[in-house]
């Protein structure tokens, strides 16, 4: 069995998605979710399906001691960002190379790095004209949004499209894809 941690700030769909997902799983258990914002929505939608939240502030991530005993604790085979902002630092991205996972709502390269998150993302699609857009699975390293690409999905850029439009398309292909490449990747981890 591996055990993952999803980091989260948001509304948590992609979070509650994934813990269903594996509600069932003999491979991947979903250990516990952190968020960095104890308004998030992501940790109620945890704690409402039996999942342990725990709140670590952004400036706490800056502190092993804050973050390494919880996932020592819960036997952390993978990290799994789930909608988090969280730039992780190189204590962590190190400790968990390649075993750090982040879903991104673009075709990386296209539309990465710091401040191209959300709604950011699908405008700047829009802006630029593209017909094409879609989705990044990537390992997570210490640049944004530039670890090694695991897999990739795509969906149509519509002449008539709105950031919340596309957003849509795109959170489809999160729901479909994301637990899937997360049980492929749980599944090559030794130990």
């Amino acid at each position: 069995m591996k055990n993952i941690a999803i980091l989260a700030s948001g509304t948590g769909t992609n979070a509650e998605n994934i813990i269903r997902y594996f509600q069932d799983s003999d491979t991947v258990k979903v250990a516990f979710v952190l968020v960095d914002n104890p308004t998030a929505q992501a940790r109620e939608r945890a704690k409402n399906l039996c999942i342990p939240t725990y709140i670590r502030m952004r400036g706490e991530f800056k502190e092993p001691t804050l973050i390494l005993p919880l996932l020592d604790l819960y036997h952390i085979d993978l990290i799994v960002l789930a909608g988090s902002l969280i730039f992780l630092p190189p204590y962590l991205t190190q400790r968990y190379d390649h075993r750090i996972i982040n879903i991104h709502p673009s075709l990386l390269p296209k539309y990465g790095g710091k401040g191209f998150y959300g709604h950011k993302v699908h405008e700047a699609v829009i802006a630029a004209g593209d017909k094409e857009s879609g989705i990044t699975i990537h390992y997570v390293n210490n640049e944004y949004d530039s670890g090694d690409i695991i897999f990739q999905a795509t969906c149509p850029v519509l002449s008539d499209d709105t950031p919340d439009s596309l957003a849509m398309r795109v959170h489809t292909l999160e729901y479909q894809h994301y637990p899937h490449v997360i049980e492929e990747v749980a599944g090559t981890l030794k130990g």
